[in-house]
């Protein structure tokens, strides 16, 4: 087995190791052949010099692929650690939401405030959500929504089953958008959904709403957002992944008003890190025995 692990090699060989006991695990560039290979989304251009010939099966430690060279991959099989930070990502999710009705941190008193036992604050119990993928991410973002007797909204690309039957299909984005108070984007990053929410998706959005992105932030016009925020069609944004990233100083979102912007953490989580390395053991285990593999990548579709 070859590892590609860049700038995080010593720490994840370690996970790696322990959970595949037994398995032997070399470092590229190793000149010993393999026929498969670990990766981690940190240095692209290493990988693809790392899918020699004798490579079969590829799996990225990681949920999103739309970095990876794709167009290299050939007829080998590609999958990835999908699911591994849903849980987390999804709570991380819910704070967002919760922080933007419950005014969170402005609410906290440091002096005496103008009014005791007043305030007007909002809550989840009635309002909608709108999903933008349905993914494993988008899934237990519902769940945790439906807890709190929110209606949940979905759109996706495909006519698949929505996951949950409490979910309600949308016909198209701008339905969705028009009807939520509350639009998480969790779709993949593909050619496809770059900029999906443009200045035509924003011009439909129900007045007032919160966005949360814990995607990628291609998917977001992000001078389309700045005119959304600054009109108050778009009452806040709670953005865990921008673009570019890291974001440069200066930029403006790191001082608008009406952002909220983490440097991509939502997938922090106790144990995040070990079901990731778990799913790659599991995909081992069955790629050592002839079984299908889960997270198998769709490389014409991008994810």
């Amino acid at each position: 087995m070859r590892a590609t692990l860049g700038k995080w090699g010593d720490g994840f060989l370690s996970f790696l190791q322990s959970a595949a006991p037994g398995e032997r695990f070399v470092t590229w560039p190793d000149a010993e052949p393999a026929d498969a290979l670990v990766v981690l989304p940190d240095d692209w251009n290493e990988v693809a010099e790392a899918l020699t010939p004798e490579v079969r099966w590829v799996h990225v430690l990681a949920a999103g692929v739309d970095k990876f060279p794709l167009d290299q991959a050939g007829d080998r099989i590609v999958t990835c650690s999908r699911g591994a930070s849903a849980p987390a990502i999804a709570e991380f999710v819910l704070a967002t939401m919760l922080a933007f009705e419950k005014q969170l941190p402005d609410v906290w008193a440091s002096e005496p405030p103008e009014h005791w036992n007043l305030a007007g604050l909002g809550g989840l119990r009635g309002k909608t959500l709108g999903l933008v993928g349905v993914g494993a991410i988008g899934t237990e973002v519902a769940r945790r929504a439906l807890a709190f007797d929110m209606g949940v909204m979905a759109h996706r690309r495909t006519d698949a089953p929505l996951p949950l039957p409490e979910m309600r299909r949308t016909s198209s984005l701008p339905e969705l958008l028009s009807q939520s108070d509350h639009v998480v984007v969790a779709a993949p990053a593909t050619p496809q959904t770059h900029h999906l929410l443009d200045a035509d998706a924003f011009a439909a959005v129900n007045p007032g709403v919160h966005l949360v992105n814990i995607a990628r932030g291609a998917l977001v016009d992000q001078d389309a957002l700045r005119s959304a925020l600054d009109d108050g069609r778009v009452a806040r944004a709670s953005l865990d992944v921008v673009d570019p990233e890291p974001l440069p100083a200066g930029h403006w979102l790191y001082a608008h008003p009406k952002v909220r912007l983490s440097p991509h953490i939502s997938w922090s989580s106790p144990g995040t890190i070990e079901r990731t390395v778990e799913l790659f053991a599991d995909n081992l285990r069955r790629w050592r025995e002839g079984r299908p593999l889960h997270g198998v990548v769709d490389v014409a579709a991008g994810y």
